[in-house]
């Protein structure tokens, strides 16, 4: 309960010090698991900057991402992800902690946009009232003010209403994120959370904190999106893992011959889809997913032997954390329409290419693509052809 109510007085300070009529930063939306910050930049344009906050913090720091290419942005975000205390110009003590994350957060970006930060930023983000922790246990300012025995009377006074005020605010912030998707979908998210705390508990956590915060926020987002309820693609979880997904594009551009294919695909086999495995590593969001089409058979496309998937973006030099799992499924049905893919309906039968889509060959073959691209580099095609 001490961490929890930190955290809350972490809000509160980040709340007061940057509301929503601020004209450089703003903090939009703020609970106990999730903060949305907005940065605006001297041209007026915003940046919504996100944090998902997990159930070891202040153990394991926010897990931030921006749903923007911005390099600006993205490279202020990996840099937080990358700090350590004397990195963040504080104590170790306070390493964690949500308010120097964003103080270093905004100087960062004021840096990289040439503008000036606020010269009252120090006096904002005043941690008087914030307990440290240390190795678990609360470590209380010691200021002389505190001593007084109607001090400590109001300052517990003032943490009750906080707990009160951001449990409110926490329950009104999930019933926005739950809003608009689907009840059988919402069971799923509440399953998999339940399955987390339950591994949690038994010390048998797979993967990692980040990763998996930054996962069911994507899923999350996901049953939201407008492309997933009108059937564009739909995604479904191996095994209940967050860290394998099956994807399943269901619509491509219509003036396609892919799209013509998989018409066919529906008369002659009943599937009405392209399957697609994602695999996601602990070092996810930072490390992109591993990617490959499972059935049918593809020739073009970017397809390669195994059915890996030719995509400077699914590299780790092409990656980038702010990618989304709905822009990357968006991007490969577009990249397989662009590159003229064709579904090889003879493929599948028995005697001719079987097994020919497997992981360890898309693994290869990916591996392969990857090192000759490393050292010949991606081609760009021209603006004209799209």
């Amino acid at each position: 309960m001490a961490c929890l109510n930190t955290l809350k007085q972490e809000i509160r300070v980040l709340e007061n010090a940057f509301p929503k009529t601020d004209e450089l930063f703003q903090v939009v939306a703020a609970s106990v698991d999730e903060l949305t910050c907005r940065f605006i930049s001297k041209t007026g344009k915003k940046y919504d900057i996100h944090a998902n906050i997990t159930e070891t913090y202040p153990h394991s720091p926010p897990v931030w991402f921006a749903e923007t290419e911005d390099t600006n942005v993205t490279n202020a975000i990996e840099r937080l992800s990358n700090t350590s205390g004397r990195d963040n110009h504080v104590s170790i003590a306070t390493t964690m902690l949500v308010l120097q994350q964003v103080k270093l957060l905004l100087r960062e970006l004021c840096a990289a946009y040439g503008m000036e930060e606020p010269p009252d930023l120090e006096d904002r983000l005043d941690l008087v009232s914030v307990p440290q922790v240390i190795n678990g246990s609360d470590v209380i300012d010691h200021h002389e003010e505190y001593e007084d025995s109607e001090m400590e009377e109001e300052e517990e006074d003032m943490e009750e209403d906080i707990h009160l005020e951001m449990e409110d605010n926490s329950s009104s912030h999930a019933a926005q994120k739950d809003e608009g998707i689907d009840p059988g979908n919402l069971a799923t998210l509440d399953r998999l959370k339940a399955n987390q705390r339950q591994d949690y508990l038994r010390g048998s956590i797979s993967g990692s904190v980040q990763a998996t915060d930054r996962l069911m926020k994507e899923l999350r987002d996901i049953y939201r999106s407008d492309s997933f309820k009108k059937g564009v693609y739909s995604v479904e979880l191996v095994n209940d893992s967050l860290y394998e997904w099956n994807v399943k594009l269901q619509i491509v551009d219509s003036d396609s011959p892919l799209h013509n294919d998989m018409v066919l695909l529906k008369e002659k086999e009943g599937t009405d889809h392209i399957l697609f495995n994602f695999h996601f590593k602990e070092m996810y969001p930072f490390e992109p997913p591993f990617v490959r089409v499972v059935h049918p058979v593809i020739s073009g496309g970017y397809v390669l032997v195994g059915g890996a998937i030719c995509m400077e973006l699914l590299t780790k030099q092409g990656w980038s954390s702010a990618y989304t799992i709905e822009a990357v499924i968006m991007q490969i049905a577009a990249t397989l329409v662009k590159g003229k893919a064709r579904i090889q309906f003879g493929a599948n039968k028995a005697g001719k290419v079987s097994g020919q889509y497997s992981l360890a060959r898309a693994q290869q073959s990916f591996k392969s693509l990857v090192q000759i691209h490393e050292k010949n580099g991606w081609f760009t095609p021209p603006k004209e052809d799209g």
